[in-house]
């Protein structure tokens, strides 16, 4: 509920509270001050908020007829509505009216016109009775109608809304009661906006051909053109910590993804509705088609692929090692997928960042792989799954504003345009919602880039930037089931959206998007970039409107087709342009725990990957069984959940996500470790090698290196990097050379060529047969002796002389 709906109603309130106090007989006698009639409270009499006040009725708008109004719809405006008695107490004769208020001039007036106080809807209706009285919890649909213009205008005229000219009207309905024990007051209203694209004629007037009878038709002389994106996203599912493999079926979260894609679920819906407004009996001239780019998470269209081909479903979400059951949506997986194809390699296609990850904490990573997956990996990804080609070049953040130094990240990864919204750049004016299309942001250079100059390659052009208007964005956003305000809403145009009505939504963004056809500004480029958000909850109906809005603007002559590459193509504004991050989206952003987290994880997936050996006789190379678990900590920074009251959840799951990566990759270093040989190790001489096992029980060959801590009296070689076949083992031969009997107990593990542990390290026990330095002196000893006895041999037979020692031996 908007905080001007709340201000309308403390008055009413506090004298309830008063009349209770005071009893039955006192509470006739109270009256709302400020009112000069039921339900017009005069200007300046509003109270401060209490959270302490009661409410009685709440209105919501049901439907609007017609939704657009055009030349050749009916004269009158009809809405259907709900009044329900939230309070505690039954609320009697309740009477409610329309009116309008004057059209909106400005763009930020599309929003700020929703939190007028009523009496600026100076254009009123009679009241009509809806209900002579609701009790507590009781509800009433009602419908009004009146006529766009009188027939004969004057004081005797009957009530009209005085529509002559075509705009974008604010009307508010108003309703009135009396709850019990208190006097009839204002209780609630619902505002939404009406867009008027030409006023039909009065089939009630004396003379039809008269001016003020005949239908007023808008100007086309300055058409806008327009561009649309549609984007196709959804919050991560796969379950974290799961290496990519080629049998295993992938495992989610849960299985609402199913229910999403079917052809009535929100997915199913988007992707329906785009292609039948875009197919060929809706968009013959293929204006629309033309104008609209869709935009694909290719963490969605990942996990949509792995699901066609069958997957597993957690029992319970919070265990992600517990037990599955089958999922049920790899049929229609299968074919929205194949929907999708179809329509994608007929339309212009846009990668959105992987899994909405918010770009300027991916940039604090400073990882170069996380960055290559989360920004320049996408467009690979979307075109390899969908055999599209798909715009390259361009990086639209989920949050729609971006920082300098995300700025220069982005440009020095190939980024040549970036997404964002009018209020993003700043180019010294007065009106952000008047910045050029295009517009050059000078900062955002890579450092080594040298200055721009005409003749300067196109690497080293600046960052350009195309601006898409925050109030259509805005209005967009808050369209569907989980309505949400993007960071970029300035914080005149936010406004709690709860209490507004689904219909009144779209309502509001049918009038956003038809603003700037209708209402040419001096200052302002003749250009319109319609950006819903990346997950976006509006389902068919919905979908279908906004299409339906922008084919007839497309239709009438207001809007002109662009296509998003014209756009990207043409010259950018002149004038030095500067990046501007507003503090919403630093309190939407990513906090800093969970980019800790996700940086120190980093290293540790780095470190692992860095390791893995290239097998070109494997299918399941190293970037295959690693991708996932970079694309894990990318989910854990998605922006998905960040802006709406499932806050808490997003935080929540991307705690979860990253401890379970972390224990997943902690695992699978691990799983590779040098294999203890049990007992005594018994070298067969002093310079006997060191026979050792290493095991490697990962699915991917691994480079690793042997880290032996010994005593002094054991001299080891460095026998340098070794590989470990895939789930297999390797005998290692270490020369050693040993200078001592005892038992010598050695330390050894395996690392990373990096030198990152790997696996638990072990402890052996050696002993050698060498007797070091004793028995080369005894060797040495023994040799003397050997030499002297064979001289002193040689010497008597050369004397003839028989030697003493053969006595007693008779010569044979």
């Amino acid at each position: 509920m908007t905080r001007w709906r709340k201000q309308s109603r403390i008055a009413t309130a506090l004298l309830a509270s008063a009349a209770l106090a005071l009893g039955p007989a006192a509470a006739t006698a109270i009256a709302v001050p400020g009112n000069s009639e039921p339900g017009i409270q005069a200007p300046g009499t509003e109270q401060p908020l209490t959270d302490r006040a009661p409410r009685f009725l709440e209105l919501s708008v049901d439907s609007v007829s017609p939704s657009s109004v055009t030349t050749t719809s009916d004269s009158t405006v009809s809405v259907s509505a709900t009044v329900t008695n939230v309070g505690d107490r039954p609320v009697d004769d309740i009477n409610v009216r329309m009116q309008r208020a004057a059209a909106v001039a400005t763009s930020a007036e599309l929003r700020t016109s929703l939190r007028l106080d009523q009496y600026n809807f100076d254009i009123v209706g009679d009241f009509v009775t809806v209900a002579d009285r609701l009790g507590a919890g009781q509800k009433k649909t009602f419908t009004l109608t009146m006529p766009l213009r009188a027939a004969q205008p004057g004081p005797d005229a009957p009530p009209n809304l005085g529509i002559s000219q075509p705009g974008i009207y604010p009307f508010l309905l108003n309703v009135n009661g009396a709850p019990e024990f208190g006097d009839e007051a204002r209780l609630d209203d619902a505002r939404f906006l009406l867009p008027v694209l030409g006023v039909p004629p009065d089939p009630t007037a004396s003379d039809p051909a008269a001016d003020d009878a005949r239908a007023v038709a808008p100007s086309t002389a300055t058409p806008v053109a327009t561009t649309l994106l549609w984007p196709l996203a959804d919050r991560p599912r796969l379950v974290a910590g799961i290496p990519g493999s080629l049998d295993q079926r992938v495992r989610l979260v849960d299985d609402d993804l199913a229910t999403s894609l079917r052809k009535d679920g929100r997915l199913g819906q988007l992707v329906s509705a785009l292609e039948f407004a875009t197919g060929p009996s809706a968009d013959d001239g293929r204006r629309l088609r033309d104008s609209t780019c869709i935009a694909v998470d290719p963490d969605l269209l990942i996990t949509v692929s792995n699901m066609a081909r069958g997957y597993l479903v957690l029992e319970n979400p919070d265990d992600p090692t517990g037990p599955t059951r089958d999922g049920t949506g790899a049929a229609a997986a299968a074919e929205w997928l194949e929907q999708l194809r179809t329509i994608a390699t007929e339309m212009c296609t846009l990668a959105m960042p992987f899994a909405q990850v918010d770009v300027p904490a991916v940039a604090a990573l400073n990882d170069s792989e996380i960055t290559a997956s989360a920004i320049t990996a996408p467009a690979d990804i979307v075109d390899g799954i969908l055999g599209a080609t798909s715009v390259r070049g361009v990086t639209w953040p989920d949050a729609g504003t971006i920082d300098d130094d995300t700025g220069m990240f982005v440009r020095s990864l190939g980024t040549t345009t970036v997404v964002v919204a009018g209020n993003a750049v700043d180019g010294n004016t007065e009106d952000v919602t008047a910045q050029p299309d295009l517009v050059r942001i000078p900062t955002a250079v890579p450092p080594s880039a040298p200055a721009n100059t005409p003749d300067a390659p196109a690497n080293t052009e600046p960052l350009h930037a195309a601006t898409f208007d925050i109030s259509a964005a805005t209005a967009l956003a808050a369209v569907g089931a989980q309505p949400q305000t993007p960071s970029f809403t300035p914080a005149k145009a936010r406004y709690d959206l709860e209490d507004d009505s689904r219909e009144a939504r779209l309502q509001d963004a049918l009038g956003a998007i038809s603003w700037s056809a209708l209402t040419p500004q001096p200052n302002r480029p003749r250009s319109m970039l319609l950006v819903p958000p990346q997950q976006w909850t509006a389902d068919g109906n919905e979908a279908a409107a906004i299409l339906s809005a922008v084919t007839t603007l497309l239709r009438s002559g207001l809007a002109t087709p662009r296509s998003f590459t014209d756009l990207l193509g043409r010259p950018a504004d002149l004038r030095p342009f500067a990046l501007t991050y507003p503090q919403q989206a630093v309190d939407d952003s990513v906090p800093e725990s969970i980019r800790s987290s996700a940086g120190s994880q980093a290293a540790s997936v780095t470190a692992l990957l860095g390791a893995l050996v290239e097998d070109p006789q494997s299918e399941l190379t190293p970037r295959l069984f690693g991708a996932p678990l970079r694309e894990d900590l990318l989910r854990a920074m998605s922006l998905s959940g960040r802006r709406d009251d499932g806050r808490s959840a997003a935080e929540a799951a991307a705690q979860a996500r990253l401890s379970q990566s972390r224990q997943s990759v902690d695992a699978m270093f691990r799983s590779v470790t040098v294999l203890s040989p049990g007992g005594v190790y018994t070298l067969a001489s002093e310079q006997s090698p060191l026979l050792l096992v290493a095991r490697n029980d990962l699915p991917v060959g691994i480079r690793v290196r042997l880290r032996i801590d010994a005593p002094p009296e054991m001299k080891i070689t460095d026998i340098g990097e070794q590989q470990l076949p895939p789930r297999g083992s390797r005998p290692l031969q270490v020369p050693a050379e040993v200078s001592d009997t005892r038992n010598l107990f050695v330390d050894v593990a395996l690392t990373t060529p990096g030198g990152h542990d790997l696996g638990e390290p072990t402890t052996v026990s050696v002993r050698s047969n060498a007797y070091g330095q004793a028995l080369a002196i005894i060797t040495g000893c023994a040799g003397a002796l050997l030499l002297l006895l064979a001289g002193r041999r040689l010497l008597h037979r050369f004397r003839g002389q028989p030697d003493p020692a053969d006595e007693g031996f008779e010569r044979s």
